[in-house]
């Protein structure tokens, strides 16, 4: 825990900039004391439970949570007041951070967590636990990697913000399940024509889709992740390939209409997109020869894995690469849901190792991701005593929590103990996890 957050009453506040914030969840997602929260416009930091431990920062992939005021300890900004928020407030001069410290609710502090008591106390909050964390849970998050693999090529980020987006046009828009309106995913081609923005497999963009939301303002940027290789969806251009699913419900099924899923799903060749991004710097691909990558997701988190898939393919026919192993999860509930499930199929076994879940299948029992690694433990296990090895994990945030026991319970299986291999795999960005 970090005590230089206060001095002599003075709070330095982490707060989220939402002018460049794509709402992608890593910074909550990632937090180990739950101090980020989030409504359906912005992500914040809650000042009486922040510890200033820096974990959200790396994985961030806009830098939008980099950002800190001088504030009075008694006088934090909200949680409300941040929730309303379209940019960051100005710094107090000098002068005016002195004239609201001298207010009643002034408070002299010297450390965090006498801090972080006054504030819970300015807002109604009960102190005691406020900042407890158990520290016997079983936290997936905690092992995901913030750095990339030490072969990975460089990334190029934020070079189009959501002040200056860049345009693309569609060149293609085709469904790439077998289901029906309601569960169906699109491969959406977007061409940038001399405009650059150079990609890597793993990375993603944010899309702005047209129009205001229901308060007046215009839409935030949605987050999709980039389901092409580095050379162009078509090799030698300069475009690439998203993977969208339709939103027509929720999670807890309740009817609703995403906005840019819709959006991006209804467009037509020709249509223009306004793109921010590209972002991330370490879910990417490890570029050595040797390299052997594992990759576990569901539905649409196939496209990072799909990008990778492609390269090495291409790496492949040229003949001037000889990778190593490439091992495939993909769940879904059915294989009618399932992207890209025909040309899975038809590539080579000795290319790629595929297996699948489903979980809605009539008259089957449920399985899952999870459950498909463990029919396999003989195999990840002789990945996981290989220091070449890389595993990547995208899809829906409910899946992580079992993804990475299955892990544990394979290295144990393996006479590995979990602790020291998680955190070997993490430090050496070798297990990346990107769930939403």
């Amino acid at each position: 825990m970090s005590t230089t957050l206060v001095e002599n009453g003075i709070l330095k506040q982490h707060l989220i900039d939402p002018e460049i914030c794509i709402r992608c969840n890593t910074c909550e997602a990632t937090c180990p004391v739950g101090a980020i929260t989030h409504d359906d416009t912005n992500y914040v930091v809650m000042a009486d439970k922040c510890n200033g431990c820096m974990d959200c920062i790396s994985p961030c992939p806009t830098g939008s949570i980099d950002n800190w005021r001088l504030v009075p300890v008694s006088k934090p900004y909200r949680v409300q007041e941040q929730l309303g928020w379209e940019s960051l407030p100005a710094e107090l001069s000098g002068d005016a951070l002195a004239a609201a410290q001298g207010g009643e609710n002034a408070a002299e502090v010297h450390d965090l967590s006498q801090a972080q008591a006054v504030i819970a106390a300015a807002a109604g909050l009960a102190a005691s636990g406020a900042n407890s964390v158990d520290s016997d849970a079983f936290r997936a998050a905690s092992y995901g990697a913030t750095s990339p693999p030490w072969s990975a090529a460089h990334a190029y980020t934020n070079l189009h913000g959501p002040k200056a987006p860049v345009t693309a046009t569609v060149v293609g828009n085709l469904n790439c399940t077998e289901a029906g309106f309601d569960n169906e995913t699109h491969h959406i081609v977007l061409d940038f024509g001399a405009m650059p923005f150079p990609v890597l497999e793993g990375q993603s963009l944010g899309i702005i889709p047209p129009g205001v939301d229901a308060s007046g303002k215009p839409h935030v940027a949605r987050q999709y992740s980039i389901a092409s290789a580095r050379n162009g969806e078509r090799p030698g251009y300069n475009n690439l390939a998203l993977t969208v699913k339709r939103v027509v419900e929720d999670h807890q099924g309740v009817a609703v209409r995403g906005v840019a899923s819709n959006y991006l799903c209804d467009l037509q060749v020709g249509d223009k997109v306004q793109v921010i991004g590209p972002f991330g710097s370490s879910f990417l691909m490890p570029n050595h020869p040797r390299s052997h990558i594992v990759m576990i997701c569901t539905g649409t988190g196939s496209a990072p894995m799909r990008a990778m898939t492609e390269w090495r393919r291409r790496l492949r026919k040229s003949g001037k690469f000889e990778g190593g192993k490439l091992l495939l999860f993909f769940g879904a509930r059915t294989p009618q849901e399932l992207p890209y499930f025909g040309p899975l199929q038809s590539l080579p076994k000795d290319f790629i190792d595929s297996n699948f879940a489903f979980s809605r299948i009539a008259g089957q029992p449920k399985r899952y991701v999870q459950d498909a690694m463990s029919e396999r433990t003989a195999d990840l296990m002789e990945l996981l005593r290989d220091d070449n090895t890389h595993i990547y994990v995208c899809g829906l945030k409910s899946m992580e929590e079992g993804v990475v026991l299955a892990l544990r319970d394979v290295a144990q299986q393996a006479g590995l103990g979990w602790e020291e291999l998680g955190t070997k795999l993490k430090r050496e960005g070798r297990l990346h996890l990107e769930t939403y």
